[in-house]
C-alpha cells in the first residue's frame, strides 16, 4: 500500500488482493443524484483500483423498473466525472437478464428453490416466526409450471416469487429463504415489456459480481447480515465468490440522505432542485463551495473504518479550508441592502486615494486588487447594530 499522509486514516489490505488483478465496482441504482454517502463508497473504489493498479467496473443496478429512469444513470455519470473518479468498464444488471434467468431455472430444477403465492404480509410473519412456507415442499415438475406463469405474466404468476431455500430456522433473517426472483408490470428502461420478472439485488449483485470478474465487493457494513447470503447464492450455483470488503456508510449530522426523502423534498419544492447548496448531493455539496479534493480528504481521513458513527459538516468543511487558503484571493464586498455609511475622524492625516494590495496575504509577489482609503467606512448594519454614526480611529 502506499504511505499514508498525516491526514489519512488507516486502509484495511483487501484479502488475496494481487498487484493488477484487483477488480471492483460500483453499483448505484439510477433514482436519483449521488450524494456524499454514494460519494464515499466510489472514491474507496478507485482508492483501491490505484493502489493495486487493478479495473473499476461501474454497474447501474437496473433491476427494479419502477425506479430506474435512463436520465439519472446519465447525471450519475456527470457526478462521477464531477469527483473525479474514472471506471474502465460501464454495464448494467440486466445485461445479464437472461443469464439470471437460467441460474434461477437451475436453482428450482435442482430443488434448491421454489414458486411461493403466499401473501406479502403471512409472508413475513412466517419469516419473522421461522416457519416454513405451505409451498417449501411443491414437486419441481409445479414450480416450473408456476415460473413459466410468471415469466408470462399471466394473473396467476403475478401472484408469485420465487425463494430459494437457505434455512427458516436460522437467527440471520436474510438467509430464511429470501425471494430472488418477483413479477413486476413495469415497462424496463431499456428493454421495455420483454420482461415480467425481475431478479432481486440480494440475487443478482453476487451472481453478476462473479461473472463481471469482480475479485473484491465493497459494501457498507448494513450488508453484513446479507454477507451469509451472497456467499450461499455463489455456492448453490458452482460460481467464484468474489471478496467482500466491508467499510462504514457515511452518516452527517442533520443530514438526510435517503433517496426517496431527498426525491420527496425537490418534489415538493422545498430546495430548488437537486444541486441546491443545502442537499447533500454532490452537485449541492460543490456548489456550496466544496471541492473535489477537499472531499477526497475527508474520505481518505476516515480510511477502511467500520465503525458507523455520525461525522460534522465541521470536519468537512475543515480539510476543504485547507485545500482553498493556500490560493483562494480575498475580497471584501458588503451587501447594497445592509450597508451603511459611517463617517470616521483619524487621528492622523489619511489622504483619499488607491492603493494596490496582494490578493493573498501569503502572496505580496501575486495578483493584487485595488483598496481605497480615505475617512468614510462601509459596514453591514446587520453586523453593527448599534453603531453610532460616526467613529473615531487611531492609526497602529
Amino acid at each position: 500500500m502506499a504511505k499514508q499522509t498525516r491526514d489519512e486514516g488507516k486502509f484495511v489490505e483487501l484479502d488475496g488482493a494481487e498487484m493488477g488483478k484487483v477488480v471492483v465496482r460500483f453499483p448505484p441504482e439510477a433514482s436519483g443524484y449521488l450524494h456524499i454517502g454514494n460519494a464515499k463508497a466510489a472514491l474507496l473504489n478507485q482508492f483501491y483500483r490505484h493502489q493495486f493498479e487493478g479495473r473499476l467496473i461501474l454497474r447501474f443496478d437496473d433491476t427494479n423498473p419502477a425506479k430506474e429512469d435512463a436520465h439519472f444513470e446519465k447525471v450519475i455519470e456527470e457526478d462521477l466525472r464531477l469527483l473525479q473518479v474514472e471506471w474502465d468498464k460501464m454495464s448494467r444488471t440486466s445485461d445479464h437478464f437472461d443469464a439470471l434467468l437460467d441460474f434461477c431455472q437451475q436453482l428450482l430444477v435442482a430443488g434448491k428453490a421454489y414458486v411461493d403465492d403466499t401473501e406479502a404480509e403471512q409472508m413475513r410473519k412466517e419469516r419473522e416466526e421461522r416457519v416454513e412456507s405451505r409451498n417449501r415442499g411443491n414437486a419441481v415438475e409445479q414450480n416450473l409450471a408456476l415460473w413459466k406463469e410468471m415469466q408470462e405474466g399471466s394473473e396467476r404468476g403475478q401472484q408469485c416469487c420465487v425463494r430459494i431455500k437457505m434455512d427458516m430456522k436460522h437467527n440471520n433473517g436474510a438467509l430464511r429463504d429470501p425471494t430472488i426472483y418477483r413479477c413486476k408490470s413495469e415497462s424496463h428502461v431499456r428493454h421495455g415489456d420483454k420482461y415480467k420478472v425481475y431478479p432481486t439485488y440480494d440475487f443478482a449483485c453476487p451472481i453478476v459480481d462473479s461473472l463481471e470478474g469482480v475479485t473484491h465487493a465493497l459494501r457498507t457494513t448494513e450488508y453484513m447480515d446479507r454477507d451469509e447470503q451472497y456467499n450461499t447464492i455463489c455456492d448453490s450455483l458452482g460460481l467464484r465468490k468474489p471478496c467482500i470488503w466491508a467499510f462504514a456508510r457515511l452518516n452527517m449530522t442533520h443530514t438526510v440522505m435517503s433517496k426517496r426523502k431527498l426525491t420527496w423534498l425537490v418534489e415538493q419544492g422545498l430546495v430548488s432542485g437537486w444541486d441546491d447548496p443545502r442537499m447533500p448531493t454532490v452537485r449541492g455539496i460543490i456548489r456550496r463551495g466544496l471541492t473535489v479534493e477537499g472531499l477526497k480528504q475527508f474520505i481518505l481521513a476516515q480510511g477502511g473504518s467500520r465503525s458507523v458513527v455520525t461525522m460534522e459538516w465541521d470536519k468537512v468543511w475543515a480539510f476543504n479550508r485547507k485545500v482553498i487558503d493556500p490560493v483562494a484571493p480575498r475580497y471584501t464586498a458588503l451587501e447594497n441592502a445592509s450597508a451603511t455609511l459611517v463617517p470616521v475622524t483619524v487621528r492622523q492625516f489619511v489622504a483619499e486615494e488607491c492603493g494596490q494590495v496582494p490578493l493573498h496575504p501569503k502572496k505580496p509577489d501575486g495578483e493584487s486588487k485595488e483598496i481605497w482609503f480615505g475617512t468614510d467606512l462601509l459596514v453591514e448594519r446587520e453586523r453593527t447594530p448599534n453603531a453610532s454614526k460616526s467613529a473615531t480611529l487611531s492609526p497602529l
